[in-house]
């Protein structure tokens, strides 16, 4: 068995690499979100100077666009099935959100990413395409339902995010909430007739049953108008 280094030697450095600067980074993001996450931070992290990392990975943007592929790695993907697709896609959505509000700053990237173009990118594009097209629906559709569903998912991720992270404590959302009732239950009811009969229903319900409703109404959709298109 090898003895021990002495205290007083500096220890050995990791290898740098790639795969170890995104390995780190995710673990500064998960404790101190992105606001917290910068090059400097990482070469720190791992006993470096920043212009070290610079050799791996050629600036900030092209960080985030590694760890937006890390997370979208985990999404698990199953091959499409005609008779289950609606369950897959539904369960795809619910794994892509879990993922991108996992790790905070995450679905930021992802908003902000307009074609990203990674592997793990890729695979979740041909993994939703595929699903889609097992429903039946015409390719023109498929297109449409894709953007529509990609741009749901993250932006729900998104707001998800800014609440767990502190940005809005549960008192300020119960007030803004109580405040925003009352504001609007004073609107004319001549001219705002439909907000005030859906009011109490806007935003009402934990954040995954809302959310589950929406991706259930987009499929209810989806198998009507391919419905259609057999016909």
């Amino acid at each position: 068995m090898p003895l021990p280094e002495p205290p007083w030697r500096k220890p050995v450095r990791q290898q740098l690499s790639r795969e170890l600067i995104v390995d780190t980074a995710l673990e500064i993001l998960d404790r101190e979100g992105m606001d917290g996450l910068s090059m400097r931070r990482i070469a720190t992290e791992l006993g470096t100077g920043a212009a070290s990392l610079y050799a791996h990975v050629s600036n900030k943007d092209e960080l985030q666009e590694l760890l937006l592929e890390r997370v979208l790695s985990q999404v698990p993907h199953e091959p499409p099935d005609p008779a289950r697709w609606a369950s897959q896609l539904r369960d795809l959505c619910r794994h892509t959100v879990g993922a991108l509000i996992a790790h905070t700053g995450i679905a930021q990237v992802a908003l902000a990413t307009i074609v990203p173009t990674g592997e793990a990118s890729f695979s979740q594009a041909e993994a939703m395409l595929g699903l889609l097209r097992a429903s039946g629906l015409p390719d023109a559709q498929v297109a449409v339902a894709f953007d529509v569903l990609t741009l749901y998912c993250t932006a729900f991720a998104v707001e998800a995010n800014a609440i767990r992270s502190g940005q809005f404590s549960p008192a300020e959302i119960a007030e803004r909430t109580r405040q925003l009732g009352e504001y609007m239950a004073s609107l004319p009811p001549d001219r705002f007739p439909s907000l005030l009969a859906l009011g109490p229903l806007l935003g009402s319900g934990d954040g995954e049953r809302r959310f589950l409703a929406a991706i259930d109404l987009v499929i209810a959709g989806i198998e009507v108008l391919a419905t259609r298109s057999s016909e």
